[in-house]
């Protein structure tokens, strides 16, 4: 006797493995965008914090630019960057709005900012970074 199994036991199992694979795909993807905007604005909340750390250790204005593609410091009174990395559109987020600048003074305060908001996205999931006037930085949903 043989220990094989029949055409319609491997029907049933395919069909099952489609369902459950039918229910479980949209969640993985919707994990994944939320992964991934998340870690965009941790990216974003460590660049300011870099560029507010980078103003006191080389005690001058530096400024940090917030853009889709590129986040990067440079010193007010020059073009040289002086660090940068891939903005939120290298893992496929996008961020409303245009670029934005923030300014920190040798003393890591920030200049002439009221309250910025960016806000993030992927799919259905949303992150907005908020960053006060004193330069708290807050990730909401």
């Amino acid at each position: 006797m043989r220990h094989a199994f029949t055409l319609p036991e491997m029907v049933l199992v395919l069909a099952l493995g489609g369902i459950l694979l039918a229910i479980a795909v949209p969640r993985l993807t919707d994990a994944l965008d939320r992964i991934e905007v998340q870690a965009a604005a941790n990216n974003v909340a460590a660049a300011h914090h870099r560029a507010r750390m980078m103003a006191v250790t080389h005690g001058q204005v530096l400024v940090l630019s917030v853009g889709q593609h590129q986040l990067g410091i440079r010193a007010r009174s020059g073009a040289t960057v002086l660090w940068s990395y891939a903005g939120p559109e290298a893992s496929g987020v996008t961020l409303a709005g245009p670029s934005r600048q923030f300014t920190f003074s040798p003393e890591g305060l920030s200049l002439g900012l009221s309250n910025a908001t960016l806000r993030l996205a992927r799919g259905s999931a949303t992150r907005t970074v908020v960053v006060s006037r004193l330069g708290r930085v807050r990730i909401t949903r």
